[in-house]
């Protein structure tokens, strides 16, 4: 990586940026990963940091990063990403998580690939778990769709169809992911990340294809990226979860406590499929295995009793949580991708 900004006489093609906070337990991974790039001569590093208690700074200073410090109450999830590239001078802005690790040394390369087609406005990569993740998370992780190994290009050609569309069907569409993304510049100056409390990938893509991009899903760029919750941070997760495809799609992911049974009961099936898999390979001593079979059904109902309360409006409001329906009730959400269609999922 390089120790200073590329010179703006030959600007770079693509730039990294990442909005960091207490990041350092992440660096150990990430800056080994993003020296170890292809384009990283000549790529341009840069990262707002949102007043660090660690070692953050420090390290991705010494790394070749350009490092702006903001106070933690100026952070906003689009508002950053934003202001980073807006410090950038690169054609492609990439944007990760300080948690998501590039698995190749052609990861930027992966990623800039597709933009040879002029009307790809942002690429997003596929995301694997990490080697040391746990069985349960691993297999929640490799069931997104941004697990898959099969590209795809997304187009909006019919704005018009989106108020017959299911929930399902919008997300499934409007999908982006800010953990490994890619814009090109030219769309981003364009539609800028809206002002949103979290779901600014989303957002975009909404507000991108309907100007007419494409987005393109590419897995032969791909990183490592997981959480890993105990039953209180799903249930929470997944309830501000649950807001964001009630306000932003009109869909109701359970609508009742039915649809909480359910979904429980088809989460833990596919536990139990993952973990069979997992003994086949490995046998009774597989890492995690005994553990996994205890947490999987209070991992799962809180999963989908959190799902239940976002979609409903109850058990109380996360500070995410409350920042969207305070933006609702101000009208600052209007628009064109809402409906009050209910929709739900297994």
């Amino acid at each position: 990586m390089p120790t200073h900004a590329p010179s703006l006489d030959r600007p770079s093609r693509v730039a990294v940026l990442l909005p960091t906070l207490n990041a350092e337990p992440d660096l150990d991974r990430l800056l080994p990963a993003l020296q170890a790039q292809t384009l990283a001569a000549a790529a341009e590093f840069l990262a707002i940091d949102s007043s660090s208690e660690d070692e953050t700074v420090a390290l991705m200073t010494d790394a070749g990063f350009r490092v702006e410090s903001i106070d933690r109450a100026d952070f906003g999830h689009g508002r950053t990403r934003n202001r980073l590239a807006g410090l950038a001078s690169a054609e492609f802005l990439v944007f990760l998580s300080q948690d998501a690790t590039p698995t190749t040394e052609a990861f930027l390369e992966s990623m800039l690939r597709p933009f040879e087609d002029p009307t790809i406005g942002g690429v997003i990569a596929r995301v694997i778990p990490n080697p040391d993740d746990d069985p349960l998370t691993v297999r929640t992780v490799l069931s997104s769709p941004e697990a898959s190994e099969e590209p795809s290009t997304r187009r909006w050609s019919n704005p018009e169809a989106y108020a017959s569309m299911s929930g399902s069907e919008r997300a499934e569409l409007l999908r982006f992911n800010n953990v490994a993304s890619c814009i090109r510049r030219e769309a981003l100056e364009a539609i800028p990340f809206p002002e949103v409390p979290f779901g600014e990938d989303f957002a975009w893509a909404a507000r991108a294809m309907a100007a007419g991009w494409g987005i393109h899903f590419e897995p032969t760029a791909v990183v490592h990226h997981a959480h890993r919750y105990g039953p209180l941070a799903a249930l929470r997760r997944y309830r501000t979860d649950a807001v964001f495809h009630r306000e932003f799609y009109g869909a109701r992911v359970r609508p009742n406590l039915f649809t909480v049974v359910k979904g429980s009961l088809y989460e833990i099936k596919e536990d139990l499929k993952h973990l069979g898999g997992l003994v086949r390979r490995e046998g009774l001593r597989a890492r995690g295995l005994f553990r996994a079979l205890l947490m999987s059904p209070p991992l799962r109902i809180a999963q989908t009793y959190g799902q239940y309360l976002g979609s409903v409006g109850r058990g109380g409001a996360s500070k995410e949580v409350a920042a969207w329906e305070a933006a609702r009730a101000r009208g600052e959400l209007k628009g064109p991708i809402h409906s009050e269609s209910p929709v739900t999922s297994s």
